[in-house]
């Protein structure tokens, strides 16, 4: 497998893999990632298949936001998606590994959403240290399905 920041190139198989893996939700379209891709404060990272010498198959995806000052700033999760073909191999927690990596070098805080019934993302991002801060009632649209907001401390403060 290959991990690699995502380019815009990338961003129409993101999308395609956003209309399979949230389907009841307004799944983000090739322009949205192409916007996000080109924000200067965003880090969108990409687990490709391995393919000898040619590119592989994009697997999976991860994006975040640094948000506030640069000399002590937070990030927010945006999205993180694996292809329900290869889900429970791993490749979620090597995305989560780079992000945290990440919001490490800079000792931030990250911030995240997550549906209140995703048991197997919550589990996850509780393995990362990530903790319920409350619900946002009817976040996610159309289907009105609630979320958690949860949050990982900086690395100074774990």
């Amino acid at each position: 497998m290959e991990m690699r920041e995502l380019r815009p190139g990338d961003a129409a198989r993101c999308a395609e893999l956003e209309k399979i893996l949230f389907p009841d939700e307004n799944p983000w379209s090739e322009n949205v990632f192409m916007v996000e891709f080109a924000h200067p404060h965003t880090f969108y990272l990409g687990a490709f298949e391995q393919d000898g010498d040619a590119e592989g198959q994009l697997l999976g995806y991860a994006g975040m936001a640094m948000l506030g000052p640069r000399d002590d700033p937070e990030f927010e999760i945006h999205t993180i998606g694996v292809d329900p073909g290869h889900q429970r191999r791993g490749i979620a927690r090597l995305l989560m590994d780079n992000l945290m990596l990440v919001a490490d070098n800079f000792d931030a805080q990250v911030f995240l959403e997550v549906r209140t019934d995703n048991e197997p993302a919550i589990a996850m991002y509780e393995r990362y240290g990530f903790t319920n801060q409350g619900i946002r009632r009817n976040y996610y649209q159309p289907s009105g399905a609630d979320a958690y907001t949860m949050s990982r401390p900086s690395r100074s403060e774990r």
